[in-house]
């Protein structure tokens, strides 16, 4: 094997057309994101055809632009890792087809890297000195899962949201006081002009002997509550509204993922996905694993967010295990985490 290893990654599955050059998993020597999120604000959140034919507009630019600011040429490449899912079909099915090209032209081992395992690797390319096992949050506005990362590329799912993910959930209450899109950045900040006492929104635990999340009632409960004031006349802050929401999701995502570690008896906790930029969650879970006397390890915001960095890491690990796909790799929209 060689002492340097170089992967090209790309990333397509929602509306961010992403590509990246990482060597040896975790150092990054480019990361090029194209967002689509001004497009989309305007509809209130992302049109999947819309997205479909802006990365088709933007990948060989920004495969390009990350090749360039790496100072890399396809000869040094050693493979090329993409995302097949989960995710909007149509999109990934963008980046799954170019990477198929590429691997084609230029004789290169192709890698398929499922979504929800590149967003647990950014904690590796973050946090260096990071080895499994650890216990991973995983939140995003498609999924939440609690991960038992046992080693590289094995996992075991604790517990997953029932209903809404924990992001959608910020999207639709943003929508609901008036934010608009994207909804987790808008109710993160609305929340810190806001009382997170003000309004007593239910914590949906289910019950002790599962580690699964549930956020319809609670969405409902917020909807219940900005109707009824309306009804009565009653202003709504928005403040009041994100900060107490915001809190009620964050106490629950914190409860579950510290008792998954202690059911584990691990010592090490991680966070991903876009919710993981929430600063109250951050801040939550880090002072929860200082009371317990865990370590804990967040991917700055960059890597929170869709990117190809955090798929080269993971196609990386794949790599070296020599886990390669072949011509018929394909997009699957509903890809679940392999146990």
């Amino acid at each position: 094997m060689k002492d340097n290893v170089l992967i090209l990654a790309i990333e397509s599955s929602c509306d961010e057309t992403a590509a990246s050059v990482i060597e040896n998993g975790r150092n990054v020597l480019s990361n090029i994101i194209s967002s689509q999120i001004e497009i989309h604000k305007e509809y209130g959140g992302v049109v999947p055809e819309v997205a479909s034919r802006k990365h088709i507009e933007n990948i060989n630019d920004v495969v390009e632009e990350a090749l360039k600011k790496a100072e890399i040429d396809s000869e040094k490449i050693d493979a090329i890792a993409v995302t097949y899912g989960p995710g909007l079909v149509g999109a990934l099915l963008v980046g799954v087809n170019f990477a198929k090209g590429l691997s084609y032209a230029w004789n290169k081992p192709l890698i398929g890297v499922n979504h929800i395992e590149g967003h647990i690797s950014a904690n590796y390319i973050q946090d260096k000195s990071l080895e499994p096992p650890f216990i991973c949050l995983v939140a995003s506005g498609g999924h939440t899962h609690l991960v038992y990362v046992r080693d590289y590329g094995e996992y075991e799912i604790m517990g997953k949201t029932r209903d809404d993910a924990a992001g959608e959930a910020f999207d639709k209450i943003a929508r609901s006081i008036g934010l608009g899109y994207p909804g987790g950045p808008l109710i993160d900040e609305a929340a810190k002009k806001g009382n997170k006492e003000a309004i007593k929104f239910p914590r949906v635990v289910i019950d002790d002997d599962t580690l699964d999340f549930s956020f319809s009632g609670l969405k409902s409960s917020v909807l219940n509550y900005i109707h009824n004031s309306k009804q009565k006349n009653e202003e709504v802050s928005a403040g009041d509204v994100a900060a107490s929401f915001q809190a009620a999701v964050v106490e629950v995502l914190v409860l579950k993922t510290v008792k998954a570690a202690k059911l584990k008896n691990c010592s090490t906790i991680a966070l991903a996905g876009g919710v993981a930029s929430n600063s109250s969650l951050r801040e939550s879970l880090q002072e929860e694993c200082v009371k317990n006397n865990y370590k804990f390890t967040k991917p700055a915001p960059v890597l929170c967010t869709d990117n190809a960095a955090m798929i080269g890491c993971a196609g990386y690990y794949k790599y070296l295990k020599k886990e390669f796909s072949d011509s018929s790799l394909n997009a699957i929209p509903n890809l679940e985490l392999a146990d």
